[in-house]
Order: C-alpha cells, then structure tokens, then sequence
C-alpha cells in the first residue's frame, strides 16, 4: 500500500454538503407547510371551547383538549344519516366513472373510426366548459325526467365517462406496443376480452389515479348536491356547510369543525396511501398524441 492510500485511509470521509439541494428542501417544507396549515387550523379550532372560537387574542393551542367535540358532531346530529348519503353517491359513481371512461379511453387509443381525432377534441374540449354553465339545462332535463331528488342523474353522467379520465386512459393505452394486441387477436380475442384482461389489468397505475380524483371530487362536491337533492337526500358537505346548531339556534363552529376534520379523513387516507399510484399514473400516460 503506498503512502497516498494510507494517507486517504487515514482522512475522514466528510460527504459533500450540496446546498442548492438543501435550499430546495427548505422551500418544499415551506409550502407543504402552507398547504397543510388550513388543515392543521380545522383540527386544533375542532378541539377549542365554543368561547374560545372568536376571542382575543387568539387561542392556538387550546388546554384542555375539547375531544368531546368529536363525540357531539357524531352521535348528537344525525352525522351519519349524511356520511351514508355521501358514500352511496361517491362510490357507485367512481366505479362506474372509471370503466366507462376507460371504455372510451381504449377506443380513441385503439380503435379505427371516421373524424376519432375530432371527437377526442371535442372530448377534451368539455374540460373547459364550468358545471354552473350546465347546472340549469341539466336540472330541467332531469327534472322533466322525474329523478331529481335521487342519484341517478351522477350515475348517468357517470356512464358517459369523464373528459380528463377519458384523455388519462388514452394517453396510457396508446403507450401499449401494438404486438401485444396482434398477438391477442392472432389468439382469438376480440375486442372487450382484448380491452378487459390484456389493457385494463396493464393500466393499474391509472385506474387507480381515476378512481381517486373522481372519489375525491364526488366526496368533497358541494354545488350539484345543493341543487338536485333534498334535506334528507344531501350529501354530507352539504351538511357541514349548515354549520351545527346549539339548542338556541346559534352555529356551533368547533363542533362544526370536529365533523369536518371526520369528513376530510377519507380523502386523506386515501391520498396518503395511494400518492404514489396518482405520480404513476399520470406519469405513464406520456405525451404521445
């Protein structure tokens, strides 16, 4: 061993500071903390006394803890009549979002037909068309239909699919090789059985990133459900929005706030533990055109 290599054996190996790196986990741990401060607000203003709401100066951290809060807003209104509502709209209309843009996916991507370009336009096109533009014909459509005041009118939009899902499975099935399909067909596939076990298994990443932007959107809507559903039919943001009421008719706002940090739970579960399915997904669909 020469005296050189002794000589670095000896020296401590000290790793290379980068700061540039550490600058840019700085502003990260800035603006997730920005983006997560409303949150952080609901819950500690969910665990404060109904005085300590809008005093001053301001109660951050309150002592002691109100956790009975959580307690009121669940068994003390009828918290879970709502929660319900929501799950039978928000579910059924995700599965039945994701299969059939997937449908419509796996033939703008796949399948010959005359002007496929323009109506994939047209398709992505209703992106940029605002719900309260459509609220009004839609009502009146519905309402002469007789299913106001039910869920079928999101179960119906939902089997004419949705224009983002619709370009999210598009992009992806057209990233396919097209020998895999040739060799189905070679095999005796038709088109569905080609669409449900060789394509739609393949397209995990983005059925999952499908289902859980529409979940989330369904869950949290607010608007439509104001409009098409009753008291005893609405959703459950339409509940919260009310704001819970003391004995003498007056918002209880932390109590209020204790059903909402409930409310936000499922999306945040469900964020947190398919995230990296939401970077797949939208990653994997490419730009190929």
């Amino acid at each position: 061993m020469s005296a050189v290599t002794t000589l670095q054996a000896r020296i401590p190996y000290k790793p290379k500071i980068k700061v540039g790196r550490i600058l840019l986990y700085i502003v990260f741990i800035l603006v997730t903390l920005v983006f997560i401060s409303p949150i952080i607000w609901v819950f500690l203003t969910s665990l404060k006394l109904q005085s300590e709401y809008s005093i001053y100066p301001v109660v951050i951290i309150p002592k002691p803890l109100q956790w009975i809060n959580y307690k009121r807003a669940l068994f003390d209104y009828p918290y879970f009549r709502y929660f319900w509502n929501s799950v039978k709209l928000a579910i059924p209309t995700t599965a039945i979002t994701v299969l059939s843009s997937a449908l419509a996916g796996f033939a703008f991507a796949r399948l010959e037909a005359p002007f496929k370009r323009i109506l994939f336009i047209l398709v992505l096109s209703m992106l940029m068309v605002p719900r309260m533009v459509t609220a009004i014909p839609n009502f009146m459509l519905f309402a002469k239909l007789g299913l106001v005041d039910t869920y079928y009118p999101w179960y119906l939009w939902a089997l004419s699919g949705s224009s983002f899902h619709i370009f999210l499975f598009r992009q992806f099935f057209s990233t396919i090789p097209k020998d895999l399909e040739d060799a189905a067909e070679v095999d005796g596939c038709n088109r569905f059985r080609i669409f449900w076990q060789i394509f739609l298994p393949l397209s995990g990443p983005v059925v999952a990133t499908s289902a859980i932007f529409h979940f989330q959107w369904a869950w949290g809507d607010w608007f439509t459900p104001q409009i098409f559903l009753s008291e005893l039919k609405t959703t459950l943001s339409v509940f919260l929005a009310r704001s819970y009421p003391d004995p003498k008719g007056l918002p209880l706002e932390t109590v209020t706030f204790a059903g909402v940090m409930i409310y936000l739970l499922p999306m945040l579960i469900i964020f947190f533990i398919a995230q990296k399915y939401i970077v797949q997904g939208v990653v994997t669909t490419g730009l190929k055109g």
